[in-house]
């Protein structure tokens, strides 16, 4: 089955953008985005979103000349081959972002699955059919705003809250402390600092969320600080979580693993590299003990893409969404399905099952590549 076209399509968001203060380092963001689409000599296509960043035009030109060229005129079907051919044809002089290749990836797998008929899940070869969700929050402006979002998420009956908070050690504690406060002993509290601590500051903050009976506290350091990240993981009995946004796939994330840098890693559809490398970093992190949990692919058409995986894996204990969903509900007509007990599940329909709203995407349409 050859791939006899490949159109991207480079979009500017028509939403209203972000404020300035929900993103940590300020700048409106409105995410602009890619949608890939792949055609094979069988009528069958492929789909994905794929992340833009801040600059589609960048991100589109990047995937139009080192991208498309590889792809067109293979096997549709060669996935593995083409995953290990492209990491030779990257290496003279591509060089392409973390989150080049996913799109890509994802069209091979949307089109396997819709060839043989059956959901993305089932084709990895399903562990279940939900999974538990927890909510990531963006920058909030209080320690008392964190506290609030928090019981709204447990209200909706989800199973855990994440704090993305601004990077001040005193402002973080409090939001940490506010939280467990308000939503009691038991509920699932992540702590997810985004790089933001020296190593002194990220001990002592470790120990207090320790005491607070936070679930795990995600890149502390950033995640090349080895040494600094592997002397946390030693020192602090809370679980180290980090790989989100290494270099390297399951490559990298292997000798982290092996090396005790942290405690949990962390892949995704996006930025790792599509469902290959997703399912081979989880496959990787069992054969250690490891949980591998996934991370948000910030738009929803990718964290379907996302939830298949989850439903294929068996120690990835949650679904990441980004809160509140309404940010990001954007570019397709079936939006995530989400019970009253807090889980997700995927479609059932052959391939991704992502039903993309082309009328939205044709408006937020700036170039065909």
């Amino acid at each position: 089955m050859k791939i006899t076209s490949i159109e991207i399509r480079v979009c500017r968001n028509t939403r209203e953008a972000m404020s300035d203060s929900e993103m940590r380092a300020g700048g409106k963001s409105t995410f602009d985005f890619l949608v890939i689409s792949m055609k094979t000599d069988e009528g069958l296509e492929g789909h994905s979103f794929g992340f833009a960043g801040r600059g589609a035009e960048m991100a589109g030109g990047i995937a139009a000349s080192a991208l498309k060229p590889f792809f067109l005129g293979k096997d549709a079907l060669a996935r593995e081959k083409h995953w290990q051919e492209f990491r030779t044809y990257d290496r003279w002089w591509n060089h392409v972002p973390i989150y080049a290749y996913g799109p890509f990836d994802i069209c091979l797998w949307d089109i396997a699955a819709k060839q043989a008929q059956l959901p993305l899940y089932r084709l990895l070869g399903e562990y279940r059919r939900k999974v538990p969700i927890y909510a990531s929050s963006f920058v909030l402006k209080t320690p008392q705003d964190y506290a609030r979002q928090a019981v709204e998420v447990k209200g909706r009956g989800w199973h855990g809250y994440k704090l993305h908070p601004p990077g001040d050690y005193d402002f973080d504690l409090a939001a940490y402390r506010a939280c467990r406060e308000a939503v009691g002993p038991e509920f699932k509290l992540m702590a997810d600092p985004v790089a933001a601590y020296n190593h002194e500051q990220a001990l002592r903050m470790g120990r207090e969320l320790e005491k607070l009976n936070y679930y795990w506290f995600e890149e502390p350091l950033f995640d090349v600080d080895f040494n600094g990240l592997r002397k946390l993981a030693s020192h602090l009995d809370i679980p180290i979580c980090g790989t989100e946004v290494l270099v390297g796939h399951h490559y990298s994330t292997a000798e982290c693993i092996a090396t005790g840098v942290v405690d949990m890693v962390r892949t995704d559809v996006s930025w790792k590299g599509g469902v290959t490398p997703v399912m081979k970093t989880a496959h990787l992190a069992e054969s250690f003990g490891f949980q591998c949990e996934l991370h948000t692919t910030i738009y929803h058409p990718l964290e379907i893409v996302n939830l298949h995986c989850c439903c294929a894996i068996s120690n990835c204990e949650f679904f990441e969404l980004l809160y509140p969903l309404s940010y990001m509900e954007f570019g397709m007509k079936n939006k995530i399905e989400i019970d009253a007990e807090g889980y997700a599940r995927p479609p059932e329909t052959p391939g991704t099952g992502v039903e993309l709203d082309w009328d939205f995407i044709e408006d937020c349409t700036i170039q065909r590549l």
